[in-house]
């Protein structure tokens, strides 16, 4: 029930402010089911993957979404995914969190001075 409460909350967040993945799954998994760092992260992947698809349709269904850009941002994501998940793999649980948390925080910082 959980993780069903986790994908209602991330696929509104996701719909209304185009954040997910690492701003509300990872953070609830780690949070709310104690997973670790490594597996929020893979499972948000996949969990993202899925949702992006249900966005992707209903946007372009209203005719808001333009491929070439789509494109010209989503294959160099890929490639920094890879990256990522490769470097991921090599560092401790907690290295992930510290990192990740000082993310959110400069994130967080650069919007209210925004």
């Amino acid at each position: 029930m959980r993780l069903v409460l986790i994908g209602l909350v991330a696929g509104f967040f996701s719909a209304l402010f185009g954040v997910g993945g690492g701003t509300v799954i990872v953070p609830l998994l780690l949070l709310v089911c104690r997973w670790r760092a490594h597996n929020a992260a893979a499972t948000s992947l996949a969990a993202i993957g899925i949702t992006a698809l249900s966005g992707v349709i209903t946007y372009a269904l209203h005719g808001d979404v333009n491929v070439k850009y789509a494109a010209l941002v989503g294959l160099p994501a890929a490639a920094g995914a890879f990256g990522g998940t490769s470097l991921q793999q090599r560092l401790r649980t907690r290295t992930i969190e510290l990192l990740f948390a000082v993310l959110l925080v400069g994130l967080a910082i650069w919007l209210f001075v925004k």
